[in-house]
């Protein structure tokens, strides 16, 4: 049964639509919104020279375990102060070290540049000694992509592949094709339905977003080491997370796809505050542990 305080983020949510808000607008509630370390963790900066990059630790005993955390915002929103919470989100449940990166906004920045400065930290911690085999690559909504793409890359590139990948709602299909960003139009209440057509054009062209580094749904996904996947049921991108699940695993790759009833998009960043979001993080991090 839905918890009484998912009622009331949904609520909060519907009334401050993301669409009606500005650019500039939107950058300035993410960072608000992000900044703040959940307890029990904290971060330092880390000497990686090409991207801007941080280490957030547990105040506990860390495991020997790194993630590569990627942030949401549909490449355009967010930077190093914004992915705070996520990245301490990730160490205080998995108990593993977090690399939190800060890679560059579109549209300033097409792509490339967010997948190049995702593989400048992944190839960083590997020449710093990181085991891949203890490495997870974690990111939601647009970072949930990135991760996925960055899995692509490092493959296609002969660069070794981490133990696993983490992708929160992730956005999989900037083409748009998905049926869920139709038929759950009514019950989204982060995601703008109609916008994000056009924040898919300021990442990538229209005639890029078959790339399978910018939409990784369409592209070969054989040899992908394990990955978990979360998606709302009333969220748009429900199906970028259901049709990749089912094309990886035809393509031979281990995935978990795990689908929550009624929650936001992205519902894992209100953990403390909601019970559901709790008992997903909680989830993820024993699949990190898992897998490490």
């Amino acid at each position: 049964m839905p918890s009484e305080e998912l009622a009331l983020i949904n609520e909060m949510l519907r009334a401050q639509p993301m669409g009606e808000l500005t650019l500039a607008e939107q950058r300035q509630l993410v960072e608000d919104a992000g900044a703040a370390l959940p307890e029990g963790t904290r971060a330092v900066p880390a000497d990686l020279d090409e991207v801007p990059a941080e280490w957030v630790h547990p105040t506990r005993p860390a495991t020997a375990a790194t993630v590569l955390a990627l942030r949401g915002g549909g490449y355009c929103l967010g930077s190093l102060v914004s992915n705070r919470r996520f990245s301490g989100l990730l160490a205080q449940r998995s108990g593993s070290r977090v690399l939190n990166v800060g890679y560059r906004n579109a549209p300033e920045h097409p792509f490339p540049a967010a997948l190049d400065d995702a593989l400048a930290a992944y190839r960083w911690l590997l020449r710093t000694g990181v085991d891949p085999a203890r490495i997870v690559v974690a990111g939601n909504s647009a970072g949930g992509g990135l991760t996925l793409a960055l899995l692509l890359a490092l493959r296609d590139a002969g660069d070794p592949l981490p133990a696993g990948a983490v992708a929160l709602c992730p956005w999989t299909d900037l083409t748009g094709s998905g049926p869920s960003q139709r038929t759950n139009a009514g019950t989204e209440v982060v995601l703008d339905p109609v916008r994000i057509a056009d924040t898919a054009l300021d990442y990538a062209p229209a005639e890029r977003h078959r790339d399978p580094l910018v939409s990784p749904l369409h592209g070969d996904l054989t040899g992908l080491p394990p990955i978990l996947l979360h998606a709302s049921s009333t969220e748009i991108l429900l199906d970028d997370s259901v049709r990749f699940a089912a094309r990886a695993r035809a393509h031979g790759v281990e995935v978990t796809l795990e689908v929550a009833e009624g929650m936001p998009h992205v519902w894992h960043l209100f953990a403390d505050l909601l019970p559901e979001a709790d008992e997903a993080m909680a989830a993820a991090g024993e699949w990190i542990a898992a897998h490490t």
